[in-house]
Protein backbone atom coordinates (compact mmCIF):
# COMPACT_ATOMS: atom_id res chain seq x y z
CA UNK A 1 0.00 0.00 0.00
CA UNK A 2 1.39 3.54 -0.99
CA UNK A 3 1.00 4.73 2.75
CA UNK A 4 4.42 6.20 3.47
CA UNK A 5 5.62 9.70 2.82
CA UNK A 6 4.13 10.49 -0.59
CA UNK A 7 5.88 14.15 -1.36
CA UNK A 8 9.91 14.54 -0.95
CA UNK A 9 11.28 16.47 2.09
CA UNK A 10 13.02 19.99 1.65
CA UNK A 11 15.88 20.68 3.62
CA UNK A 12 16.32 24.74 2.56
CA UNK A 13 12.04 24.92 3.15
CA UNK A 14 12.83 28.12 5.42
CA UNK A 15 14.53 29.83 1.98
CA UNK A 16 11.17 28.68 -0.03
CA UNK A 17 8.11 28.30 2.03
CA UNK A 18 6.22 29.08 -1.44
CA UNK A 19 7.30 24.89 -2.12
CA UNK A 20 5.07 23.97 0.65
CA UNK A 21 2.42 26.73 0.91
CA UNK A 22 0.61 28.39 -1.88
CA UNK A 23 -0.44 31.14 1.07
CA UNK A 24 3.12 32.78 0.19
CA UNK A 25 2.44 33.39 -3.51
CA UNK A 26 3.11 36.62 -4.41
CA UNK A 27 4.67 38.18 -0.71
CA UNK A 28 7.30 39.90 -1.88
CA UNK A 29 8.00 43.35 -4.27
CA UNK A 30 9.36 41.50 -7.12
CA UNK A 31 9.12 38.08 -9.25
CA UNK A 32 10.39 35.59 -7.24
CA UNK A 33 12.06 32.41 -8.80
CA UNK A 34 13.80 29.25 -7.44
CA UNK A 35 15.52 25.98 -8.80
CA UNK A 36 16.39 23.54 -6.46
CA UNK A 37 17.76 19.69 -7.02
CA UNK A 38 18.13 17.36 -4.07
CA UNK A 39 20.05 14.55 -4.17
CA UNK A 40 19.08 12.12 -0.67
CA UNK A 41 20.86 9.55 0.45
CA UNK A 42 24.12 9.23 -1.88
CA UNK A 43 25.17 6.17 -2.15
CA UNK A 44 21.85 3.86 -1.83
CA UNK A 45 20.41 2.68 -4.76
CA UNK A 46 17.02 3.93 -5.47
CA UNK A 47 17.39 6.71 -3.23
CA UNK A 48 15.11 9.93 -4.01
CA UNK A 49 16.38 12.81 -6.30
CA UNK A 50 13.80 15.68 -6.54
CA UNK A 51 13.63 18.89 -8.60
CA UNK A 52 11.69 21.74 -8.62
CA UNK A 53 11.20 25.01 -10.09
CA UNK A 54 9.08 27.75 -8.72
CA UNK A 55 7.89 31.44 -9.70
CA UNK A 56 5.34 33.66 -8.66
CA UNK A 57 4.91 37.37 -8.19
CA UNK A 58 2.61 40.51 -6.86
CA UNK A 59 -0.55 41.94 -8.29
CA UNK A 60 -1.93 45.13 -7.49
CA UNK A 61 0.95 45.52 -4.50
CA UNK A 62 1.52 49.63 -3.29
CA UNK A 63 3.79 49.20 -0.84
CA UNK A 64 7.10 49.59 -2.80
CA UNK A 65 9.51 52.02 -1.68
CA UNK A 66 10.30 54.40 -4.17
CA UNK A 67 12.80 56.94 -2.67
CA UNK A 68 16.46 57.38 -2.91
CA UNK A 69 16.39 55.52 0.62
CA UNK A 70 16.03 52.38 -1.46
CA UNK A 71 19.46 52.06 -2.22
CA UNK A 72 22.10 50.95 0.46
CA UNK A 73 24.03 53.40 3.08
CA UNK A 74 27.75 52.67 3.38
CA UNK A 75 28.02 51.65 6.71
CA UNK A 76 24.05 50.52 7.86
CA UNK A 77 22.43 47.59 7.82
CA UNK A 78 19.63 47.02 5.20
CA UNK A 79 18.00 44.78 7.56
CA UNK A 80 19.09 46.29 10.75
CA UNK A 81 16.75 47.56 13.81
CA UNK A 82 15.89 50.34 11.83
CA UNK A 83 14.44 48.55 9.32
CA UNK A 84 12.32 46.39 11.19
CA UNK A 85 11.29 49.21 13.04
CA UNK A 86 9.71 51.21 10.30
CA UNK A 87 8.22 48.08 8.97
CA UNK A 88 4.45 48.15 7.52
CA UNK A 89 1.77 45.84 6.86
CA UNK A 90 0.86 44.61 3.26
CA UNK A 91 -1.26 46.73 1.40
CA UNK A 92 -3.93 44.43 -0.15
CA UNK A 93 -2.84 42.65 -3.16
CA UNK A 94 -3.20 39.17 -5.09
CA UNK A 95 -0.33 36.87 -6.04
CA UNK A 96 0.11 34.31 -9.10
CA UNK A 97 2.30 31.99 -9.34
CA UNK A 98 3.26 28.42 -10.87
CA UNK A 99 5.06 25.28 -9.06
CA UNK A 100 7.07 22.21 -11.01
CA UNK A 101 8.16 19.15 -9.25
CA UNK A 102 9.55 16.48 -9.96
CA UNK A 103 10.90 13.62 -7.38
CA UNK A 104 12.22 10.25 -8.58
CA UNK A 105 12.42 7.09 -5.97
CA UNK A 106 13.46 4.32 -7.07
CA UNK A 107 11.08 2.89 -10.02
CA UNK A 108 8.35 5.36 -9.15
CA UNK A 109 8.83 8.91 -10.58
CA UNK A 110 6.18 11.61 -9.50
CA UNK A 111 5.73 14.87 -11.83
CA UNK A 112 3.46 17.39 -10.60
CA UNK A 113 2.41 21.16 -11.66
CA UNK A 114 0.30 24.03 -9.97
CA UNK A 115 -0.96 27.30 -10.42
CA UNK A 116 -1.28 29.21 -7.70
CA UNK A 117 -3.30 32.35 -6.19
CA UNK A 118 -3.23 33.93 -3.03
CA UNK A 119 -4.78 37.42 -1.32
CA UNK A 120 -2.68 39.32 1.36
CA UNK A 121 -4.18 41.43 3.38
CA UNK A 122 -3.20 43.76 6.35
CA UNK A 123 -4.45 42.91 9.38
CA UNK A 124 -2.88 45.57 12.01
CA UNK A 125 -0.12 48.56 11.64
CA UNK A 126 2.66 45.11 11.01
CA UNK A 127 0.91 42.11 11.02
CA UNK A 128 -0.79 40.64 7.55
CA UNK A 129 -2.63 37.76 6.28
CA UNK A 130 -2.10 36.06 3.25
CA UNK A 131 -4.85 33.12 1.80
CA UNK A 132 -4.18 30.76 -1.03
CA UNK A 133 -4.36 27.87 -2.82
CA UNK A 134 -2.60 25.42 -5.84
CA UNK A 135 -4.74 23.53 -8.37
CA UNK A 136 -2.46 21.11 -10.75
CA UNK A 137 -2.24 17.27 -11.12
CA UNK A 138 0.19 14.73 -9.92
CA UNK A 139 1.79 12.19 -12.83
CA UNK A 140 2.89 8.94 -11.08
CA UNK A 141 5.06 6.45 -13.25
CA UNK A 142 6.17 3.67 -12.21
CA UNK A 143 9.28 1.72 -14.45
CA UNK A 144 8.34 -1.50 -14.09
CA UNK A 145 11.86 -2.71 -15.56
CA UNK A 146 13.01 -1.76 -12.05
CA UNK A 147 11.04 -4.25 -10.34
CA UNK A 148 11.54 -8.00 -9.10
CA UNK A 149 9.13 -9.78 -10.64
CA UNK A 150 10.46 -13.02 -8.93
CA UNK A 151 7.34 -14.29 -7.98
CA UNK A 152 5.32 -13.27 -11.09
CA UNK A 153 5.43 -14.45 -14.63
CA UNK A 154 5.21 -10.91 -16.66
CA UNK A 155 5.30 -10.61 -19.95
CA UNK A 156 9.07 -10.05 -21.19
CA UNK A 157 8.37 -6.43 -23.23
CA UNK A 158 6.87 -5.35 -19.82
CA UNK A 159 9.36 -6.42 -17.57
CA UNK A 160 12.19 -4.82 -19.80
CA UNK A 161 11.12 -1.76 -20.49
CA UNK A 162 7.32 -0.71 -19.40
CA UNK A 163 6.33 2.67 -17.95
CA UNK A 164 2.31 2.40 -16.81
CA UNK A 165 0.94 6.06 -15.61
CA UNK A 166 -1.54 7.63 -13.21
CA UNK A 167 -2.55 11.27 -13.86
CA UNK A 168 -4.42 12.59 -10.85
CA UNK A 169 -5.77 16.43 -10.13
CA UNK A 170 -4.18 17.53 -7.32
CA UNK A 171 -5.30 20.83 -4.77
CA UNK A 172 -3.02 22.74 -2.22
CA UNK A 173 -4.40 25.61 0.05
CA UNK A 174 -2.50 27.64 2.61
CA UNK A 175 -3.06 30.76 5.06
CA UNK A 176 0.16 32.22 6.04
CA UNK A 177 0.62 34.83 9.28
CA UNK A 178 3.67 37.21 8.83
CA UNK A 179 4.98 39.92 10.62
CA UNK A 180 8.25 42.24 11.07
CA UNK A 181 9.39 39.62 14.21
CA UNK A 182 7.45 36.46 13.34
CA UNK A 183 5.79 34.08 10.97
CA UNK A 184 2.98 31.01 11.23
CA UNK A 185 1.94 28.89 8.55
CA UNK A 186 -0.16 25.93 7.93
CA UNK A 187 -0.83 24.24 4.74
CA UNK A 188 -1.98 20.96 3.54
CA UNK A 189 -1.00 19.28 0.01
CA UNK A 190 -2.77 16.35 -1.66
CA UNK A 191 -6.37 17.74 -0.24
CA UNK A 192 -8.50 15.32 -1.88
CA UNK A 193 -7.36 11.65 -0.98
CA UNK A 194 -7.29 9.31 -4.40
CA UNK A 195 -6.61 5.84 -4.62
CA UNK A 196 -4.23 4.94 -7.29
CA UNK A 197 -2.77 1.74 -8.94
CA UNK A 198 -0.82 1.01 -11.77
CA UNK A 199 -1.77 -2.08 -14.49
CA UNK A 200 -1.83 -2.99 -18.08
CA UNK A 201 -3.24 -6.26 -17.78
CA UNK A 202 0.37 -8.00 -17.91
CA UNK A 203 1.35 -6.66 -14.30
CA UNK A 204 -0.13 -4.34 -11.37
CA UNK A 205 0.74 -3.25 -8.20
CA UNK A 206 -1.20 -3.37 -4.88
CA UNK A 207 -3.76 -0.30 -4.59
CA UNK A 208 -3.12 2.42 -2.58
CA UNK A 209 -3.88 5.95 -1.40
CA UNK A 210 -2.96 9.42 -2.14
CA UNK A 211 -3.26 11.21 1.61
CA UNK A 212 -3.36 14.73 2.28
CA UNK A 213 -0.12 16.34 3.95
CA UNK A 214 -0.55 19.02 6.98
CA UNK A 215 2.20 21.47 7.46
CA UNK A 216 2.65 24.05 10.46
CA UNK A 217 5.36 26.30 10.11
CA UNK A 218 6.68 29.17 12.74
CA UNK A 219 9.26 31.38 13.37
CA UNK A 220 10.79 34.19 15.46
CA UNK A 221 13.23 36.83 14.44
CA UNK A 222 15.58 38.29 16.67
CA UNK A 223 18.61 41.16 16.65
CA UNK A 224 21.74 39.66 17.40
CA UNK A 225 23.77 43.42 17.47
CA UNK A 226 23.05 45.59 14.60
CA UNK A 227 24.68 43.81 11.73
CA UNK A 228 22.92 40.16 12.31
CA UNK A 229 19.49 38.87 12.34
CA UNK A 230 18.80 35.04 14.28
CA UNK A 231 15.14 33.54 13.12
CA UNK A 232 14.79 29.69 15.21
CA UNK A 233 11.67 28.25 13.66
CA UNK A 234 10.08 24.97 13.76
CA UNK A 235 8.24 23.21 11.20
CA UNK A 236 5.58 20.22 12.42
CA UNK A 237 4.37 17.53 9.40
CA UNK A 238 1.62 14.90 9.90
CA UNK A 239 0.72 12.40 7.64
CA UNK A 240 -1.75 9.78 8.53
CA UNK A 241 -0.80 7.12 9.93
CA UNK A 242 2.87 8.31 10.13
CA UNK A 243 4.17 9.85 12.96
CA UNK A 244 4.00 13.43 13.23
CA UNK A 245 7.71 14.52 12.60
CA UNK A 246 9.25 17.78 13.99
CA UNK A 247 12.01 20.10 11.69
CA UNK A 248 13.70 21.98 14.22
CA UNK A 249 15.80 25.07 12.44
CA UNK A 250 18.09 28.48 13.20
CA UNK A 251 19.33 30.51 10.70
CA UNK A 252 21.39 33.21 11.49
CA UNK A 253 21.97 35.91 8.95
CA UNK A 254 24.74 38.61 8.47
CA UNK A 255 23.54 42.07 7.25
CA UNK A 256 21.83 41.21 3.88
CA UNK A 257 24.58 39.43 2.36
CA UNK A 258 25.21 35.89 3.94
CA UNK A 259 23.96 32.97 6.48
CA UNK A 260 24.22 29.59 8.01
CA UNK A 261 21.70 27.79 9.32
CA UNK A 262 21.05 24.00 10.98
CA UNK A 263 18.71 21.75 11.10
CA UNK A 264 17.20 18.42 13.22
CA UNK A 265 14.47 16.15 11.81
CA UNK A 266 13.15 13.48 14.22
CA UNK A 267 13.88 10.11 13.26
CA UNK A 268 16.12 11.40 10.63
CA UNK A 269 18.89 13.30 11.54
CA UNK A 270 20.88 17.21 11.44
CA UNK A 271 21.36 19.34 8.61
CA UNK A 272 23.53 22.17 8.40
CA UNK A 273 23.42 25.04 5.59
CA UNK A 274 25.16 28.05 3.91
CA UNK A 275 23.72 30.85 1.38
CA UNK A 276 24.76 34.23 0.20
CA UNK A 277 23.04 36.63 -1.96
CA UNK A 278 25.49 37.51 -4.56
CA UNK A 279 23.80 40.75 -5.84
CA UNK A 280 19.95 41.97 -5.61
CA UNK A 281 18.85 39.46 -8.35
CA UNK A 282 20.41 36.18 -7.45
CA UNK A 283 21.45 34.19 -4.31
CA UNK A 284 21.96 30.23 -3.45
CA UNK A 285 21.73 28.01 -1.18
CA UNK A 286 23.36 24.46 -0.22
CA UNK A 287 22.28 22.48 2.24
CA UNK A 288 23.80 18.61 3.48
CA UNK A 289 21.96 16.11 5.81
CA UNK A 290 23.58 13.34 7.84
CA UNK A 291 21.57 10.98 8.59
CA UNK A 292 21.06 8.95 12.39
CA UNK A 293 18.62 6.22 10.88
CA UNK A 294 20.56 3.04 9.76
CA UNK A 295 20.58 4.16 6.19
CA UNK A 296 24.07 6.26 7.71
CA UNK A 297 26.07 2.63 7.18
CA UNK A 298 25.04 2.95 3.07
CA UNK A 299 24.76 6.32 2.32
CA UNK A 300 26.99 9.63 2.10
CA UNK A 301 24.48 12.10 3.82
CA UNK A 302 22.07 14.34 1.13
CA UNK A 303 23.13 17.07 -0.50
CA UNK A 304 20.31 20.24 -2.15
CA UNK A 305 21.05 23.32 -3.38
CA UNK A 306 19.09 26.31 -4.26
CA UNK A 307 19.13 28.87 -6.46
CA UNK A 308 16.98 32.10 -6.19
CA UNK A 309 16.24 35.19 -8.83
CA UNK A 310 14.67 37.97 -8.19
CA UNK A 311 13.20 39.51 -11.04
CA UNK A 312 12.02 42.51 -11.48
CA UNK A 313 13.33 43.56 -8.53
CA UNK A 314 13.80 47.43 -8.68
CA UNK A 315 13.91 48.92 -4.72
CA UNK A 316 17.18 47.72 -3.83
CA UNK A 317 16.32 44.33 -1.71
CA UNK A 318 18.93 42.30 -1.48
CA UNK A 319 16.76 39.72 0.89
CA UNK A 320 13.33 39.06 1.09
CA UNK A 321 10.99 41.68 3.31
CA UNK A 322 8.63 38.82 4.26
CA UNK A 323 10.27 35.54 4.03
CA UNK A 324 13.84 35.16 5.80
Amino acid sequence: MLYAQQKPHYTQYILNQFIINPALTGIENYTDVKLSHRHQWVGFDGAPITTYATIHRPIGKKDYRTSPTSYKVPGENPRGKSFWEEYTAAEPHHGIGLQVMNDRTGPLNQFAAYVTYAYHLGISGKTSLAAGFGAGFTNFSLNTSKLDFIYTTVDPAVQNGGYLNQLKPDFNAGLYLYSADYFVGFSAQQIIPQKIAFSDNSVGTTDGKLVPHLFLTAGYRLLAGEDFNFIPSVMVKYINPLPMQVDINAKLQYLDLAWIGASYRTGEGFAGMVGMNISNTINVGYSYDYTTSRLNTVSKGTHEIIVGFLLGNKYGDWCPKNVW
